[in-house]
């Protein structure tokens, strides 16, 4: 076995989690995805591909009727983009993958914006790249900022490849158009790629875009640019099981992607696909009641968790989730290990996503009864000054 694989550290969040799972007593809020299912459409979609047979292989790129209705949503909120810079990932993950491995060799400098999705900074060890990390800051009120500065001087013209999330899983910290311009001149002159994850888009609470989608590199990039996104329809479309994403990247790279997706997957299930279709086709009416919902979700948690002594947070512009820091308690592994086992309560522990969020908690907001939010904020509140008395 590889070393680079061994030494890899096991998922935080599911250590907290299969402590918890099957306890009817836990209230679940660990892990990155809504508790409401899949809206109805989009599962028949499914089924109705299904009963049609459609079960053998298709296009390693995924259908082209798909990839033109993505290229479509995709021009509707960034300006044109065509399908052949498209091309439908076994989940947004693997969407994330597939750049990486189209784009490091081993050795190669990669830079990341952390703390982040530990996928994010997983993927360029695995394959060996030399791992550089530039941390956003955690401000008194408990939201997070980024040292722009920091982050250019971190990319020379040796660095291959910088990993941004925004809206970011775990913080909600969110690139201002301004930072986005400022990153993508400075890569441009350093000959460095961008790969963007940028699949909570639509989960954003600002209204200082008239898309109604955070600022994305697409609005200011050329086609040509060194620029990967990564997607994914598991957030706003509420479909996380389905396991289905896609990519934009210059177009030249489309059929090289075609060749990796032959050596990893081969292609997408064509009756998710077709659920995918059906997504699109609704996105209109999905995506803002979805990102209207989880703007409640957020404003209902954050304000009663800001009133808990020695709790800080704030409520983050995108994403679905608060990150809590609670005075005194620094190893939040153990935290939450306590939360699941003496306040049934599940959140994921901030160390899962780097070092530098040692000491936070994420909490997913994505509830379909924002009641259960205030259920838990008790939960943590009355184990708090418990501990307190103890």
């Amino acid at each position: 076995m590889r070393q680079t694989v061994l030494d890899l550290q096991a998922s935080a969040i599911r250590d907290v989690a299969n402590a918890g799972m099957g306890r009817a007593d836990v209230l679940p809020f660990w892990f990155g995805e809504s508790d409401e299912v899949t809206p109805g459409p989009i599962r028949a979609a499914a089924v109705a591909s299904l009963q049609a047979g459609e079960t053998f292989y298709t296009h390693n790129l995924g259908l082209p009727e798909l990839r033109e209705a993505v290229a479509r949503y995709s021009t509707a909120l960034h300006g044109p983009i065509a399908a052949e810079r498209v091309a439908i990932t076994s989940g947004g993950v693997n969407a994330l993958m597939l750049a990486v491995q189209m784009l490091v060799d081993a050795g190669d400098a990669v830079v990341a914006v952390t703390p982040v999705w530990p996928n994010l900074t997983a993927q360029p060890r695995i394959l060996g790249a030399r791992l550089g990390c530039v941390a956003l800051k955690p401000r008194a009120d408990g939201a997070w900022a980024l040292d722009l500065p920091e982050l250019l001087a971190a990319i020379t013209p040796a660095t291959r490849l910088l990993v941004l999330n925004s809206p970011n899983n775990p913080t909600g910290w969110t690139l201002t158009r301004q930072e986005q311009a400022a990153i993508l001149a400075h890569c441009r002159a350093t000959g460095t790629w961008i790969l963007a994850d940028e699949v909570y888009e639509r989960l954003y609470y600002r209204d200082d875009t008239a898309s109604g989608a955070a600022p994305s590199f697409l609005d200011i990039a050329a086609t040509d640019d060194r620029l990967v996104v990564a997607q994914s329809f598991s957030k706003a479309f509420l479909m996380t099981g389905w396991r289905l994403g896609w990519l934009v990247m210059p177009p030249a790279m489309t059929p090289q992607m075609g060749k990796l997706i032959e050596f990893n997957t081969s292609c997408a299930p064509v009756f998710v696909q077709r659920a995918a279709l059906a997504a699109l086709a609704a996105a209109d009416a999905i995506t803002p009641r979805v990102a209207a919902h989880l703007r409640q979700c957020r404003d209902t948690l954050v304000p009663l968790l800001q009133r808990l002594p020695g709790v800080a947070t704030s409520s983050a512009p995108g994403g679905m989730y608060a990150f809590v820091r609670i005075d005194g308690w620094d190893d939040t592994l153990r935290l939450a290990q306590r939360l699941v086992a003496e306040a049934g309560l599940g959140l994921a522990p901030g160390v899962a996503f780097g070092p530098e969020a040692e000491g936070w908690l994420r909490w997913c907001f994505a509830s379909r009864d924002p009641a259960r939010l205030t259920v838990g904020v008790r939960r943590l509140g009355d184990w708090l000054v418990a501990q307190r008395r103890a």
